[in-house]
């Protein structure tokens, strides 16, 4: 595992750094990475069967973004941002339906609960380095699942969390009917784009050029003078607050938050869903996010054993495809561009 760690987060970057043969090309990608994902994501509707399987492109492409930014682009290889995803959906639901707050202030104390515990997961798990690190995560992870399966009288347990369902945000001078499938594409959409921008300025200020320092050599980094524990810490804890609003976005547009959401395997999700859209890409998660879910939707009408294709066809990424599909798109481009 640690092999297959090293042999993906070595891959070339693609943005920054997809080696175009004019700088003024590679700033241009840069700068409009964030606009030209959401105007991509804008059509994304209208391809998909059902726009149902569109909003969770959206939120589970997020999600493997969060993710994404300390694996991709830290280099660190977390078996835990399940515990953030479902706290965030936790967190969410517990509010609007125990308590009544408003849809927008329920997903704002949500991020601030996932960015909390990704603090205190961080701050412990930073310690360790490779499979070790992974280890701590996932241990910390299954420690926030058996938690929320404890307190039951908050979490539903088993069942899951029930009982809550937004069915119109009112923003004051407009109310939106999240029952509409497409208000709720947008609603959802808006808050993806917000999180795509910051990120991409996230990645383009000298904190993101230390991550990927980081993630090429870490010991070069701190000989440079770089806090390197530091920003490791502060990659994780921006990597569970995107994982955290995904989760958040994920209560509201489900009305229930299962159990699962906190499982191992809703880890491993987001670490498929990144490897195979392409990993340290900036729009490879949401690539990678499609093809996972539309793979889940047909392989599930054709067999109950669904999860083993789904499982084969990732050992054929991992072995032929090491950059993922986007990233190996970015990367032929580029040549191509060379020749040119």
């Amino acid at each position: 595992m640690q092999a297959l760690d090293q042999t993906v987060i070595k891959a070339p970057v693609a943005e920054p750094g997809v080696p175009l043969r004019s700088p003024i090309a590679t700033d241009i990608l840069s700068r409009w990475r964030a606009p030209l994902s959401i105007l991509a994501l804008l059509v994304l509707p209208f391809l998909l069967p059902s726009q149902a399987l569109a909003v969770n492109v959206l939120i589970y492409g997020l999600y493997a973004v969060g993710y994404n930014l300390l694996y991709g682009y830290t280099g660190l290889l977390s078996f835990g941002h399940a515990a953030f995803f479902g706290t965030g959906a936790y967190v969410t639901g517990i509010a609007i339906g125990a308590y009544g707050l408003h849809p927008l202030a329920a997903m704002a104390l949500a991020v601030v609960a996932a960015s909390g515990l990704a603090l205190a997961v961080g701050t412990v798990s930073i310690r360790s380095r490779g499979i070790y690190f992974a280890m701590v995560t996932l241990a910390l992870a299954q420690l926030v699942y058996y938690v929320a399966l404890q307190a039951s009288s908050w979490t539903g347990g088993e069942n899951g969390l029930r009982g809550f369902t937004v069915s119109r945000v009112d923003l004051g001078i407009v109310s939106l009917d999240i029952l509409n499938p497409l208000t709720k594409y947008l609603f959802v959409l808006a808050f993806v784009g917000a999180a795509l921008a910051l990120i991409s300025r996230i990645l383009a200020s000298p904190f993101g050029a230390v991550i990927e320092a980081i993630r090429e050599n870490e010991v070069r980094a701190r000989a440079c003078g770089f806090d390197v524990e530091r920003s490791k810490l502060l990659a994780f804890v921006l990597s569970g607050l995107f994982c955290g609003l995904a989760g958040a976005l994920s209560a509201i547009h489900l009305s229930i938050v299962p159990l699962d959401s906190l499982a191992y395997h809703t880890s491993g999700t987001a670490v498929v869903m990144t490897l195979v859209g392409g990993a340290g890409t900036f729009f490879g998660p949401f690539v990678g996010a499609l093809v996972v879910l539309v793979l889940e939707d047909v392989l599930s009408l054709w067999t109950p054993h669904w999860q083993l294709a789904l499982g084969s066809v990732f050992i054929l990424f991992v072995l032929f495809l090491r950059r993922g599909l986007w990233g190996t798109a970015l990367a032929r481009l580029a040549a191509l561009r060379g020749r040119a």
